[in-house]
């Protein structure tokens, strides 16, 4: 009986293992999200410090295909790592503006969202201050895959009572995001997946 039961836990193990990467795979696939993109007034650029450069290396892409004249960047107000050339620590934001530069946007195309931002809602209600009373009828939001799904609630929920249409395009995951098939391999991925449920979870109970 003892063998049977120990056999019978080795074989659901053996198939718990063998299902857990289809099934890893498959909940990150279900965090990604894309709203067709089409021409807007203004690309937007969510915060988010661990995967900047994937977004701003995107939406650079986006700007250079001319899906919008004008590239937003919000303000987390988080410091960067050390940096050597100005020997100081600068603010992610700045990072993705220099990184837009370097790829070839030009500077008075790249705008900051006035104010700092400390989460997706706050990111979404200043966006919408902003794009009233610039007088936009669209923006196109870039952020990254695992955020996508949240982002683009968020945003059409805190949007709901205006005119203004959004678009989403996400940075695919393979450059600072893991890919959806690894994800589980990268301590950022555990971060950004399971993580991204549980805020999920959190903003519909919330707002």
């Amino acid at each position: 009986m003892k063998r049977t039961t120990l056999i019978r836990g080795l074989l659901i193990t053996l198939l718990l293992l063998m299902l857990w990467p289809l099934a890893a795979w498959a909940a990150a696939e279900g965090l990604i999200v894309r709203s067709e993109p089409s021409n807007s007034e203004a690309l937007v650029v969510l915060a988010g410090s661990a995967t900047y450069l994937e977004r701003a290396h995107h939406a650079a892409q986006l700007f250079k295909a001319g899906h919008a004249p004008l590239i937003l960047l919000t303000n987390d107000s988080v410091r960067s790592g050390w940096s050597v050339e100005q020997q100081r620590n600068p603010l992610f934001v700045e990072r993705a503006t220099e990184e837009l530069k370097r790829l070839g946007v030009p500077v008075e195309k790249i705008e900051i969202v006035p104010g700092v931002v400390t989460n997706t809602y706050d990111e979404a209600t200043r966006l919408r201050d902003y794009a009233r009373k610039r007088g936009w009828r669209s923006i196109l939001v870039v952020t990254s895959a695992y955020q996508s799904r949240r982002a683009l609630w968020t945003l059409r929920y805190v949007f709901q009572d205006t005119n203004i249409s959004i678009g989403l395009d996400p940075a695919a995951p393979g450059e600072q995001s893991p890919r959806p098939a690894t994800w589980w391999w990268h301590r950022l991925g555990w971060k950004l997946v399971p993580g991204e449920y549980a805020k999920i979870i959190y903003y519909r109970m919330k707002y």
